[in-house]
């Protein structure tokens, strides 16, 4: 682990808590910090619960590498197109906490879960790369076209519009909400859920069905390698 991803071992579960700043950006410390805790519970053995601070989960990608260089832009968003890839193929469950606002790859990370739990509040998920000048990468549209519900895509990706956590149960972002003080009491029954799951079974059955879309996500991933990334005044 580092200081930006913390890893807490449970009975059957763990908790990797992102803590990056005020808004937790995803940055290449926070991305190399989920892959040591997927590590650690592959490791372990244990169902993965993501949890960020109260009031954001993530608010996306760090803007300051995002803005540096197109060069910088597109190994960020290779990176944690990267990530999405191995956490949709990973064999143990992924559970997130969503505990706050979740943007742009925020939301994308939530798109990559097993099983997501947001928190009742005015908090906005979505993907807003639109809105801010960023022509959306086919990595992201790749995650999105499957993960999300079909009426939600065209107004996800193409017009950035943000949701509400109720409006992003109905999305796709996100599975169930529950009031701030139950999000990780409620995290850790569904990660005792998942750990009685014969774990083979399970991780088969993930591959089977996610075998075209994580095909579909390597080559967006390649072509994004071969695009402009960058975000535009």
């Amino acid at each position: 682990m580092n200081k930006l991803v913390t890893y807490q071992s449970e009975d059957n579960y763990a908790i990797a808590t992102i803590n990056n700043g005020k808004v937790n950006a995803i940055s290449f410390d926070v991305i190399q910090g989920l892959h040591d805790a997927l590590d650690k519970a592959q490791q372990d053995d244990k169902v993965l619960v993501i949890t960020g601070k109260s009031g954001f989960f993530s608010a996306g990608f760090d803007l300051k590498v995002m803005t540096k260089s197109p060069e910088s832009a597109k190994e960020l968003v290779t990176k944690g197109s990267q990530l999405s890839l191995r956490m949709l193929s990973f064999s143990k469950p992924i559970v997130i906490a969503c505990s706050g606002h979740a943007i742009a790859k925020g939301a994308f990370l939530l798109l990559s879960a097993d099983y997501r739990i947001g928190v009742e509040g005015d908090f906005k998920i979505g993907l807003n790369e639109v809105q801010i000048g960023m022509t959306m990468h086919h990595a992201g549209i790749a995650i999105a076209k499957t993960r999300l519900s079909e009426v939600y895509m065209n107004r996800s990706v193409v017009n950035a519009e943000l949701y509400n956590p109720k409006q992003a149960v109905n999305a796709g972002f996100l599975d169930v909400v529950v009031p701030e003080n139950h999000l990780l009491p409620t995290a850790i029954k569904v990660a005792s859920l998942f750990a009685k799951l014969n774990t083979k079974a399970h991780s088969e059955t993930k591959l089977k069905v996610r075998k075209q879309h994580l095909l579909d996500l390597e080559s967006a991933i390649q072509l994004d390698l071969e695009s402009d990334i960058s975000i535009r005044a």
